[in-house]
This record gives structure tokens, sequence and C-alpha cells, in this order.
């Protein structure tokens, strides 16, 4: 492990061609078998774009120390398969290596990351600059956390500031607020180059905890469990609350509410089921197979025994 005892993670924002979608994640599999043979590779995640907050595809690569991640950086596997990847992007590619803090990446719903590339002999000036950002941006609504990573000499040439919040709107208020823009304006003669990208949060969060540290999450599994939760609260709350109680009200205002109430109750549902079926998320060992076969045979079993009390109770 790193020193600090804390994992590494290399993240990865780009923007891929919309009709060479499905050529950039074939890629990115094939990628994640070479990855998968690196000294103290732990996951690989990969989460599409969410526009209109989110327009880029966002690779995560955890390691277990800096050395780790440095090392598939620099090696000549890598840069093969970036070579092959090239004609489906568009734009810039960054590439950020961060100190993992997993309790609070659970927790936040909407993250920026702030790249700089700071002028050479002006290193101090900005770090005296962005601890006066850091003091401004504390007070913001919202504000769920902020780190500050400098560059690393021969590894990342650009500061990385990254700032999590608890929603798209408080984000929104202090990017653009006044305050904010006189504190950039005062670092132009520090930066040579500034940018910001944003990344959202998705079902990942939910599951995180009740999979092994190596094991990807598969897509299918995660909608089945959303689905197995979300079906009976749907149901009964359309039965004893919507029907009797808010059918005489508009079917806009309804339906929020409903919705509202559907996904408050399943967010607490979902990680407690996903923490028991962890076995079947991801398996490990010779009868790996067998658990994927099995788990979704206990799912299905599990949807036509609610849709057959529901039918026969009402």
């Amino acid at each position: 492990m790193s020193d600090t005892g804390r994992t590494v993670s290399i993240v990865t924002q780009t923007c891929v061609r919309p009709e060479r979608a499905e050529d950039f994640a074939r890629w990115q599999g094939e990628t994640s078998t070479v990855i998968a043979r690196f000294a103290g590779f732990i996951e690989q995640r990969l989460t599409p774009p969410k526009p209109p907050l989110q327009q880029d595809w966002v690779i995560l690569q955890r390691f277990e120390s800096v050395d780790d991640a440095t090392r598939w950086l620099a090696s000549a596997e890598r840069q093969q398969r970036i070579e092959g990847v090239t004609p489906m992007l568009l734009g810039r590619t960054d590439v950020h290596l961060v100190q993992d803090d997993a309790s609070a990446a659970r927790s936040s719903p909407v993250t920026t990351v702030i790249s700089t590339r700071v002028k050479p002999g002006k290193e101090a000036e900005y770090r005296a600059w962005e601890a006066k950002i850091a003091a401004a941006q504390s007070k913001a609504r919202g504000l769920q956390g902020y780190r500050f990573e400098p560059a690393i000499p021969g590894v990342q040439d650009d500061c990385v500031a990254i700032l999590r919040f608890d929603s798209e709107q408080n984000m929104e208020a202090w990017l653009k607020s006044d305050e904010r823009r006189r504190l950039i304006e005062e670092s132009a003669p520090l930066v040579d180059e500034f940018h910001a990208r944003t990344v959202q949060s998705g079902f990942e969060q939910w599951f995180r905890e009740s999979t092994t540290a190596g094991a990807p999450l598969s897509i299918w599994k995660m909608d089945m469990i959303v689905l197995l939760t979300l079906y009976p609260v749907v149901f009964l709350w359309s039965q004893y609350v919507a029907f009797p109680y808010l059918g005489k009200m508009s079917f806009a205002i309804s339906l929020f509410v409903g919705n509202t109430f559907s996904v408050v109750l399943t967010g607490f549902m979902v990680p407690w089921v996903a923490n028991r079926m962890g076995w079947w998320l991801a398996p490990t060992g010779s009868r790996a197979l067998a658990a994927h076969f099995i788990g979704a045979g206990l799912m299905m079993a599990a949807y036509a025994l609610m849709v057959l009390v529901f039918w026969r109770l009402y």
C-alpha cells in the first residue's frame, strides 16, 4: 500500500466522437484486461457521459500506490493502447493522479475537477493564491469537500483541485459567482492554462461496499437490484398513498412527490440488498460461473413472487 495508507486513482476524462461510443467502450474493456496484469492494480471503472452536466467519458483506475500508478502511465502497453484510441477522441484528454477518499466520493453527487498549468517560477505564488481561493470556497453553499493535488514532476504537469458539492445547483452557483471570478482573474499572471470538467455520480455509490476491491460491477446486475427494490416501493406507494390521497392533485405534482419518495427509500434499500448479494455481484473462485446463474435465477424468482402476490392481493 502507499505510505499514507490510501490508494491512488488515475482519473481520465475524455470526449469521444458520438459515432465511436461503442468502439470506445469495447476498447476500454480490452484495456482493462491489459491493466489487470500490472502490479498494484485494484480496479477500473468506466462512467459514460451524462449530458448536460457531464459531457465526458470518465475512467477511474485504482492502484495501491503512486509508484504502481506511475508504472502503468509510463508503460509501453499503455502507450500502445492510447495510439489505438486516438481516432475515436475529440479535443484534449485530462489524466490526473489523485489520492483516494472513498467515503467522501460516495456522498457527493457532483464533482468538479479543475486542472491548472502553473507558469515556471510561479509555484510559490500560486500555492498562496490557492490557499486564498480555498478559504473563500469553504463558505460556498453545498460544498462537501475540497482537495488540492500539486503537480508531480515527470508524471503530472498540472495542479489539480477537486471540489465536491451536494447538488449541481450549488456547484454552478459557486463556479459562476462574482467572488470566484475575481479570484480567477487575480491568478491569471500565474498560470499558463486553466480549465474545469464535471463528473456526476451514478448507481455505483450504492454498490461500492458490497463487492471486493478488484471486481468491476456489472451494470445488468446493478439494474436488477434497483428494479427489485423499486417495484414494490412504487406499487405500495401507488396503492396506499397516491390513489387514495393524491388522486385529486395535479398528475405532475403527484408524480413528482411519488418519485421523490421512491428515490429516497430506494437509496436506503439498494445498499442493504447489495451488501447481502455481494457473492453474486462479484463472484470469485471456481464457482463464479454458477454464482452468476444462481443469483440471476433468485432475482427472477423474486420478481415473479412479487408480481404474483400483488396480483392476487390487489
